[in-house]
């Protein structure tokens, strides 16, 4: 029964817009509109129609829905795209004002909107007792509440890179239930090698490529620039996420790569091991960097947990492999704290 409401309220929230844009797309391709395509009032007509009232239409049915409301947006893309598809060159002159001007303000005030919600939460968090505000967790509560699913993860991913890189440098004392997993496991280092190695081989590259094809030189270069950001992005972020035991639960993090949330509870074992350990789908490290870092705890629990990795994917595991700095004291906590 559920599902078939559910289906029926999706046939109307998609349908509706769907068969608008689909008679518009037949109005087009009407002879007769295309003999008065010249005609500016409906050129401005159509084009309003396709980024302006569909969209509203489709916010009206959706806004006491589920659907976050900036879902608006994509249905403004597909309309544009429609509109630069369909319409003849000659009456495009509303639709590229739109897209030059309305269109990108558009997309910068969502960007404002999701920063200042973010901040918000972040304020609000931190005023909670006992609580610790985390950027990443806040982003991600903030978008999943005004953006579509699919696309949460993704764009999560790209802000956290470029704040954890380049904003957020403020240092902050870790308290008494944190810690850190960077300074002797050698992670660091290793991160930095691999961004110099691709900045010098950039460099080679591109002068290389440029002598045959120069937008190809270009295009890889442009590729390369964006993998050394990610990788700086992951590398600051190793130092603003620490591990993290709070309100019964161990909250385990490697930068924004990889975070695992387990109950004290759920905790079978826990002891300090640096043995070699045979990684498959219930034995796994909480580096991305598997057998390349090392590890000096082994957790073992009583249900299987999920590992959350970058953009989202998700894996199972029973048992993880990963590196604390303190290793004695955070074994101590953890027991005392089931205890």
């Amino acid at each position: 029964m559920n599902k078939t409401m559910l289906l029926n309220r999706n046939l109307i929230y998609f349908g509706i817009p769907l068969a608008l844009l689909g008679t518009l797309i037949l109005l087009i391709k009407c002879s007769y509109l295309n003999v008065l395509s010249h005609h500016d009032i409906l050129n401005f007509a159509i084009t309003a129609d396709l980024v302006l009232t569909i969209p509203l239409v489709y916010f009206l049915l959706i806004r006491k829905s589920d659907i976050p409301n900036t879902t608006v947006v994509p249905v403004m893309i597909i309309g544009l795209v429609i509109g630069s598809y369909f319409l003849p060159q000659e009456s495009q002159t509303y639709l590229v004002l739109f897209k030059n001007w309305a269109l990108p303000l558009i997309e910068i005030s969502i960007l404002i909107y999701i920063f200042v919600k973010v901040s918000t939460a972040i304020r609000l968090y931190g005023t909670l007792k006992g609580s610790t505000p985390d950027f990443l967790d806040a982003l991600k509560n903030t978008c999943k509440e005004i953006l579509p699913k699919s696309i949460v993860m993704p764009l999560v991913t790209e802000i956290a890179v470029f704040y954890y890189g380049f904003i957020y440098w403020k240092k902050r004392k870790l308290k008494a239930n944190e810690f850190t997993y960077h300074k002797e496991s050698g992670t660091i280092a290793l991160l930095a090698v691999i961004i110099l190695i691709i900045t010098v081989e950039t460099v080679v590259l591109h002068i290389f490529l440029s002598k045959w094809s120069n937008i190809t030189a270009w295009i890889l270069t442009a590729l390369s620039i964006y993998s050394g950001v990610q990788l700086f992005g992951f590398l600051r972020s190793m130092l603003k996420r620490p591990i993290l035991i709070e309100n019964g639960k161990l909250f385990l993090r490697y930068g924004i790569m990889n975070e695992t949330i387990i109950d004290l509870k759920k905790i079978e074992s826990i002891k300090v091991s640096s043995k070699d350990i045979e990684l498959n789908k219930e034995t796994r490290k909480l580096s991305i960097l598997g057998e390349l870092e090392s590890h000096n705890i082994l957790i073992c629990l009583k249900k299987e947990n999920i590992l959350t990795g970058l953009y989202g994917i998700k894996k199972k595991y029973k048992n993880l492999a990963f590196y604390v700095d303190k290793k004695i004291e955070f074994v101590n906590q953890i027991d005392n704290a089931i205890e």
